[in-house]
């Protein structure tokens, strides 16, 4: 796999590896963690599942991000990721589309035809509506093309709706994954969705938008996900984090001890096996640096084990999207 920036297997062993204690001296990952031991070497892998790619300056333009906003409106490339400093390498990538424009999944399929650091797409399709099982039999014939997002419905009513049902059934047999993302307000419907369509594997983005403020999260949000996680398909994307904190200037915490409290539920819910990381970069740029982002989690899970450490930062994304591992 071709990468533009080096990192040393000593940084990448250190953020997976066991002994975090060591930390970071500089949160930019300028200056990588402790090796571990040569016999707990894990393999040099990490995904991260949830990035946007996207380019203002082509002729169409882009409906997201907006051109008021001075942070995001730029063209935001797999280079301009890989340029970022953070403890370890990213290996890989799930692009997670925004585009409400059907052809927009096309061109990140363009795209990671010349970009092999891109592993998967999880598209933007128009659920419940009647082109949608020929756009879905068109884009899951791409071998990259590994679920859909959904966004911006009305929750209340989704799990009710006949023809979203029938085509989230038909996700699910293709093997694609469904990815959800917004407030508290989901977490309910998706319980319903995990019982219609059992089957079906469902990632839960951004942890439902959970306030993060270094105390216990939410009454009311700790039952609702805690009822989500009772579903075996599941997932919790591990991604939010900085954002939950509200703190756009960029001053989000960077003691991992802030979003213990959230991560602490989150990891007696799912446990290892259905946590996966994400960092919603460049959105995360308000709030953090990716190396902040990344540190804040690999922090936490590798102290829960070397073994625990890959799945949620490589292993599980496999198992929720099914990606494949691809060579340059």
């Amino acid at each position: 796999m071709t990468m533009r920036r080096k990192h040393s297997r000593r940084g990448f062993l250190g953020a997976l590896g066991l002994g975090f204690g060591a930390g970071l001296a500089r949160d930019d990952g300028a200056e990588l963690l402790r090796a571990a031991p040569a016999a707990e070497v894990p393999p040099a892998t990490l995904i991260d599942t949830h990035t946007h790619f996207y380019d203002p300056t082509r002729p169409e333009g882009v409906p997201w991000p907006p051109a008021t906003d001075p942070l995001l409106y730029r063209t935001v490339l797999p280079a301009d990721y890989q340029a970022r400093p953070t403890p370890a390498p990213v290996t890989g990538t799930v692009v997670v589309e925004a585009s409400p424009w059907v052809e927009d999944n096309q061109w990140v399929l363009d795209l990671a035809a010349r970009e092999p650091f891109i592993v998967g797409l999880v598209g933007h399709l128009p659920i419940g509506t009647a082109e949608f099982p020929d756009l879905l039999e068109r884009f899951a014939a791409h071998r990259l093309f590994r679920g859909l997002r959904l966004r911006g419905v009305p929750w209340s009513t989704v799990a009710s709706a006949p023809l979203a049902i029938d085509h989230l059934r038909l996700l699910a047999d293709r093997d694609l994954c469904l990815d959800v993302v917004g407030g508290p307000e989901l977490l309910a419907p998706v319980v319903d969705l995990a019982r219609q369509v059992p089957s079906l594997r469902i990632v839960i983005d951004h942890l439902a938008g959970v306030r993060v403020d270094g105390q216990a999260p939410p009454v009311d949000w700790q039952r609702a996900f805690r009822r989500a996680a009772e579903c075996p398909k599941v997932y919790c994307k591990v991604s939010g984090l900085v954002e939950g904190t509200g703190k756009s200037d960029g001053g989000a915490p960077g003691a991992t001890e802030y979003y213990r409290p959230v991560l602490d539920c989150v990891w007696e819910w799912f446990g290892p096996d259905r946590l996966i990381y994400g960092s919603n970069w460049p959105v995360s740029e308000r709030f953090a640096s990716l190396a902040t982002v990344q540190r804040i989690v690999a922090e936490y899970f590798s102290s829960r084990g070397r073994v625990a450490a890959e799945k949620v930062f490589w292993r599980n994304a496999g198992a929720a999207y099914r990606w494949v591992r691809r060579t340059a």
